[in-house]
């Protein structure tokens, strides 16, 4: 918004400049003008009007101008009142974290804890050793014999010929 207002403000200062360098704009009942290889007429009545006109782009250029400066300032003290609030919080929380380790330094070392407890047996399968300590290696393979009828195909079982 602010590049726009500015552009407009300098549109309307050359407007501004462009008709008074020119002499006759003010003594003869109609002034021309060329812009852009373009030639421009104007009676005095239509000249005031352009003037009218070059002043509300003045206008606008320049609201919308400080509007941006207004938005960007709001912007900045936004920005800034949050990084208070994080460098608040974060000092907060440094003075626990001191306030703790005074704490933790004023308080004596606690008594060791008691040795646990022997754990209840080990022994699920009830045959006297600690299945912790038994061999657990790997179990033979059984084999089941495949039956011809009994197909499982992308998750549907097969209609056999006798209606099963």
């Amino acid at each position: 918004m602010i590049v726009l207002g500015l552009l407009l403000i300098v549109l309307a200062g050359a407007a501004v400049i462009a008709v008074s360098w020119d002499e006759t704009a003010a003594s003869t009942a109609t002034a021309s003008f060329t812009v852009f290889d373009r030639t421009f007429q104007f009676t005095q009545l239509e000249f005031f009007f352009a003037g009218v006109a070059t002043g509300a782009v003045f206008l606008l250029g320049l609201a919308m101008l400080l509007a941006g400066m207004r938005r960007s300032a709001v912007h900045r003290r936004r920005l800034r009142d949050s990084r208070l609030e994080a460098r608040d919080r974060v000092n907060r929380l440094e003075e626990e974290k001191r306030e703790l380790e005074r704490k933790l330094e004023s308080t004596p070392a606690p008594a060791p804890a008691p040795a646990p407890a022997p754990a209840a047996s080990r022994d699920r399968d009830h045959d006297g050793v600690d299945d912790r300590d038994e061999d657990t290696g790997p179990h033979p393979r059984i084999d089941v014999p495949r039956q011809g009828n009994d197909r499982l195909v992308a998750g549907r079982h097969q209609r056999t010929m006798d209606g099963r």
